[in-house]
């Protein structure tokens, strides 16, 4: 064979030049973004940086930054609103941020989201390229982008930050990465509740990589005469290396073993300590998001929420609206299912939506919390990937426009709780 014979395949580009389309992209729409709502909010005689920093939970999270935990409202009913339901992750970076620089805290907040939401665009192209290629890849980043509620992306919430720790630990868990994996799944264990998608993420997908290795052990011994792999000891351990052997190919099986081990640290630590602080035990967290009216009942708040849509015609259009919504997302999962999705991701995703479908908390939050449930638009993005360049972008711009004025009309309105 000459060496005209010979085809090399090209080289991809690095991973940062690969997804400069999508964070301009990206960055486009969310500028748009705060564009129209800054414009609307002035034409309402209100302040866009208050909206955006100093509202609903982005208070809760400033107090824990100023002041610590141990703040708490009690209302008129009894119920008890303890800042103890927010994890410490986001208001750790805003304090740091605020000791560094001139900013406030409220500042200090919008600038985390900010870089984490970049962040979140970048990983979910990450994951998207890995498992569909580059174009896939830029699709999924700019329908994130233009979520009826994607505002909240801007917002001093937890959301991008979440986001983008889970999507960089998915990204890390597909690319074999396990340690670096466990310790974005601890972080964004220590971000919001649903870091248990994250852990069940990286378990799962290790438990299947171990059992796959075992298989392969047994395969090769079986054909070999021998049950276990030449120099593999009962129970799949190697040997102990000799003086100066390199690193044995059983690396990574610990690597990947530390990385299981890390994802849960950060949520469970959490979790304990405020079941210590409150001298309730391993659940008292549970009893601090009681208060709240937070607790998992299996869809049953939510059915009656739905079902009570039904009692006149005008909220009953709501109603089908929010079961169409609902089987939306589960067609999505289940196309994703179909598509043979890696596993990390469809447990991922499955337990991001059982936590937010299945709580029963306040339902007009339930937006937000699906936000970070990012593999379901991969089906999406697809379909987007296949037409025309122009036709693409012509749609994602029109989506753009009605995701801003939305935001604007939202935020300026109820808004995310």
């Amino acid at each position: 064979m000459t060496d005209l014979a010979t085809r090399v395949a090209p080289t991809r580009a690095p991973l940062p030049r690969r997804a400069v389309r999508a964070l301009l992209g990206y960055a486009a729409v969310r500028a748009l973004g705060l564009v129209v709502l800054a414009v609307w909010s002035a034409a309402r005689g209100k302040n866009a940086f208050t909206l955006l920093t100093a509202r609903w939970d982005s208070l809760w999270y400033t107090r824990v930054a100023e002041l610590g935990y141990g703040y708490e409202v009690r209302l008129p009913n009894g119920d008890v609103h303890s800042n103890l339901a927010f994890f410490p992750l986001l208001p750790w970076l805003e304090r740091l941020l605020h000791t560094v620089t001139p900013l406030s805290y409220a500042g200090a907040g919008f600038a985390v989201s900010l870089v984490a939401s970049l962040a979140a665009a970048a990983g979910i192209f990450a994951v998207a390229d890995r498992v569909y290629g580059p174009r896939v890849g830029v699709c999924a980043v700019l329908l994130w982008a233009v979520l009826p509620v994607g505002i909240v992306q801007s917002m001093a919430y937890s959301e991008s930050l979440f986001t983008a720790l889970a999507a960089w630990s998915l990204y890390a868990v597909l690319t074999g990465r396990w340690v670096a994996a466990g310790t974005l799944a601890a972080l964004a264990g220590l971000t919001r509740p649903v870091g248990a998608a994250v852990v069940a993420a990286v378990w799962v997908a290790g438990a299947l990589s171990f059992r796959r290795e075992r298989d392969a052990l047994v395969s090769f011994g079986r054909e070999r005469g021998t049950r276990h792999a030449p120099g593999v000891h009962e129970g799949g351990h190697a040997p102990a290396p000799g003086p100066g052997a390199l690193v044995t190919p059983y690396a990574p099986g610990r690597r990947r073993a530390l990385g299981m081990l890390l994802a849960p640290l950060g949520a469970a630590g959490y979790v304990l300590w405020v079941g210590h602080r409150t001298g309730k035990g391993p659940l008292g967290y549970l009893d601090v998001q009681a208060g709240w009216r937070n607790g998992f009942d299996g869809g049953y708040a939510f059915a009656r929420f739905v079902a009570d849509k039904f009692t006149s015609v005008p909220s009953a259009l709501a109603g089908l609206g929010l079961i169409a919504g609902v089987a939306l997302l589960i067609w999505l999962y289940v196309t994703g299912v179909r598509a043979r999705q890696p596993v990390e991701l469809l447990v991922y995703t499955g337990v991001v939506l059982a936590l937010a479908l299945c709580a029963s908390s306040y339902f007009g939050s339930k937006p937000r919390l699906l936000m970070p449930a990012f593999p379901l638009l991969l089906p999406l993005a697809r379909a987007l990937a296949r037409p025309r360049t122009s036709r693409s972008a012509l749609l994602t711009a029109g989506l753009a426009v009605a995701a801003a004025v939305y935001g604007a009309f939202w935020l300026n309105g109820s808004g995310p709780p």
